[in-house]
Order: C-alpha cells, then sequence, then structure tokens
C-alpha cells in the first residue's frame, strides 16, 4: 500500500472521533454545558460551542485535507487540554485510560501536523 494512502486512511481514522462527538455535542448542547458547567468551565454554553464547532469542523478539515497541520496543531492541543481537564483521574482506570487516548490522539495528530496530509488531500489537489 502506498504511503499517500496510509496517510488518508490515518486522516480518516483520527477525524471520526472528532466529527462524531462534535456533532454529538452540537445535538446536545445543553447536555455539554451542563457537563461542562459541573466541572467548573468558565461560560460553559459558550465553551461548549467552541468545543463542539473546533471538534467537528477541525475532524471534517483533517478528513478532507483542508488546512490539515493547523487543524491537527489546534485538535491536539485541545485533546491535551480535555485529558488534563476532564480525565486526569488515576485512580479511576476508565478515567485514567481516557486520559492516555487523548495523548495518543495527541501524539498522531503531532505527526500529521509535521508531515503534512499526504498526496490524496484537498490542499496537495489545489497544488
Amino acid at each position: 500500500m502506498s504511503q499517500n494512502a496510509l496517510v488518508l486512511i490515518g486522516r480518516i481514522l483520527i477525524s471520526v472521533i472528532f466529527i462524531v462527538s462534535g456533532y454529538g455535542k452540537i445535538t446536545g448542547i445543553g447536555g455539554t454545558a451542563g457537563y461542562f458547567g459541573n466541572i467548573g468551565l468558565p461560560l460553559p454554553v459558550v465553551t461548549a460551542w467552541v468545543v463542539a464547532l473546533l471538534e467537528l469542523l477541525g475532524g471534517i478539515a483533517i478528513l478532507v485535507g483542508f488546512q490539515t497541520r493547523i487543524a491537527a496543531l489546534l485538535l491536539a492541543l485541545f485533546c491535551v487540554a480535555s485529558g488534563v481537564i476532564a480525565h486526569f483521574d488515576f485512580a479511576d482506570q476508565m478515567q485514567s485510560i481516557m486520559f492516555m487516548k487523548n495523548l495518543s490522539m495527541a501524539g498522531g495528530l503531532l505527526v500529521l501536523a509535521a508531515f503534512g496530509p499526504g498526496a490524496l488531500s484537498l490542499e496537495r489537489a489545489k497544488a
């Protein structure tokens, strides 16, 4: 399998979690804002919208390969921040696993930010 095909498959796989999660937050924005308020985030409704749009639009950008490096950097920062804010509880095994999942996704996104979207992307189609 070619390197470009592998990068495309990787982009598809890593984008799915953000697209699904962002869509879920948007369609349940009240619940998302309530959760954010419960964990002490400021301006929970505004924060919910920012997070939902970042996940959805960032995920779509990664999927299609548009502004991939920027989207990957923003989503990597988000993964680390959300891991620390929402999952940094090593006494709870599930939260520990979620924290490590966030760090793993951030690592993959940083690789994508460093090396770009590959030839099978909107960025490269325009070139």
